[in-house]
């Protein structure tokens, strides 16, 4: 089964003229303490399969799809005494779908030299994804500021990103 599975399930759902219009999906396996060069394999070929069946089971829904892909932790930079990184700070996101301005990548590249780490371990976040989703909600869903200050408190300096979707 796995996260392939449950990406086609939600696809068929979403793709249903009656279905959903959103859908949250998780999936295991990122925290990568040890054995990382092992252990990290499994879960991208999840994910990889995981956006390929979506796409497919939403068939023509596709073009008016937004995915939003992220986690709720980084990985430090450096490699720990088992083989693997431990929670970091900064992180990576994916916006995918044909609905989606894409080719682009958003945010500054901060370095890996040891002066631009952030608190001397961890690639220095440059972009709340707060930010990102709120773009996403604000631009897919057309959520104004007053909901979207609801769904993300305390997050006023965290302004919706511009130019995500197609218009």
């Amino acid at each position: 089964f796995g996260f392939p599975a449950l990406a086609a399930a939600a696809g068929t759902l979403l793709a249903a003229a009656d279905g959903p219009r959103l859908a949250a999906m998780e999936m295991g396996g990122w925290d990568t303490h040890a054995n990382q060069s092992d252990r990290l394999h499994g879960p991208l070929r999840q994910l990889d399969a995981g956006l390929v069946a979506l796409r497919e089971a939403l068939g023509p829904a596709w073009r008016r799809t937004v995915v939003l892909v992220m986690t709720e932790f980084g990985r430090t930079v450096r490699v720990n005494g088992t083989r693997g990184t431990d929670h970091g700070t900064a992180t990576v996101a994916f916006v995918l779908g044909g609905g989606v301005v894409g080719g682009r990548v958003r945010g500054d590249w901060p370095g890996l030299a040891a002066g631009q780490l952030f608190e001397g371990r961890d690639l220095a976040p440059t972009t709340d994804l707060r930010s990102l989703a709120k773009g996403v909600l604000a631009q897919h869903l057309g959520l104004g500021a007053a909901v979207l200050a609801r769904v993300f408190p305390d997050s006023a300096a965290a302004a919706p990103m511009a130019g995500l979707l197609r218009g």
